[in-house]
């Protein structure tokens, strides 16, 4: 269900040749409103249509919402919604849907229900049958994407990897035969960890794309390949410091594999050790035994267990 224009003889959501009217948010429905990263002149019009007529906001940090309600004179008060009382949340957010309130779902930044709270609240008001209207905006993903020059035609959003190191480098080898990019959310203090893990199950000679700050005064986006990438940002505190998007570009072309040299025997090893390991483990127990560079044994056996 669409939230009503104020002047209904303009109907812009249909036709972009009339003037936008603004909008009002509609009884017993949910909005998920997105909201700048970082840089406040990023919010759409939609959204503050939506935030300033809402009878409700739901928010992940009050405070940190009130910054941008202030800024733009909303006066509605926001209550918390965050990761550790969404299931407490989903009865009141129903009961004001079922008193025909309208509700603004807002993340501290971003998109909501993105690696952040509001996908199970967003479930149960949809299974309760209220209407949920996306009100799309900024994406720390996509906007990492969009500036990255990837090769890669696809990619994969993984979102934050696992803190423990064996289960995060666990979840790497299980998506190292994507042949996409991969991309990652990262918190400053498992950074440094995180891209070491990156290059050694995933080998040093992708890219990886850093995206730091995005939209904010200390915003940097570098490319670099992943074997020096762990130094790179262990050299300087500051590129350790704000919000990650780490993006693992696609393998290098299978061709660089075909043209290893590796002897019969070493392949039919090569194709036993995929039956019951990872590639990254694969090519290192290979490369181990054989010589071989690990890179050309694992983009070998990326191509074998894609085929």
């Amino acid at each position: 269900m669409e939230a009503k224009a104020v002047d209904e003889g303009a109907d812009s959501a249909r036709d972009p040749h009339v003037a936008a009217a603004r909008f009002r948010a509609e009884a017993g429905s949910l909005y998920v409103v997105a909201t700048p990263l970082g840089n406040l002149r990023d919010v759409t019009l939609r959204a503050l249509d939506v935030l300033a007529s809402a009878d409700m906001i739901a928010a992940e940090d009050t405070r940190t919402s009130a910054i941008l309600l202030r800024h733009y004179g909303i006066l509605t008060r926001p209550v918390a919604l965050h990761a550790h009382n969404e299931d407490q949340k989903l009865h009141a957010v129903a009961e004001w849907l079922r008193a025909r309130r309208s509700v603004a779902l807002i993340s501290d930044a971003g998109t909501p229900a993105i690696s952040d709270p509001g996908a199970r609240l967003v479930q149960a008001v949809r299974a309760a049958g209220f209407p949920v209207v996306p009100i799309p905006g900024p994406s720390a993903v996509i906007a990492a994407v969009s500036a990255a020059g990837l090769d890669a035609a696809s990619f994969v959003f993984v979102g934050f990897l696992p803190a423990q190191a064996k289960a995060r480098r666990s979840l790497l080898e299980h998506l190292a035969v994507h042949a996409g990019a991969l991309v990652f959310y990262e918190a400053p203090h498992r950074v440094v960890a995180t891209i070491a893990d990156l290059a050694d199950v995933l080998g040093g000679d992708r890219v990886l794309v850093i995206a730091r700050e995005i939209t904010k005064k200390f915003e940097s986006i570098v490319r670099l390949p992943l074997a020096g990438a762990a130094a790179w940002i262990a050299a300087e505190p500051q590129r350790q410091r704000g919000e990650f998007v780490l993006i693992v570009d696609s393998p290098v072309a299978a061709t660089m594999a075909e043209g290893a040299t590796m002897a019969p025997d070493q392949v039919r090893w090569l194709q036993a050790l995929l039956e019951e390991l990872p590639p990254a483990r694969a090519a290192r127990v290979v490369a181990g035994v054989t010589g071989l560079s690990r890179d050309d044994v694992y983009t070998r056996a990326l191509t074998m267990k894609r085929h």
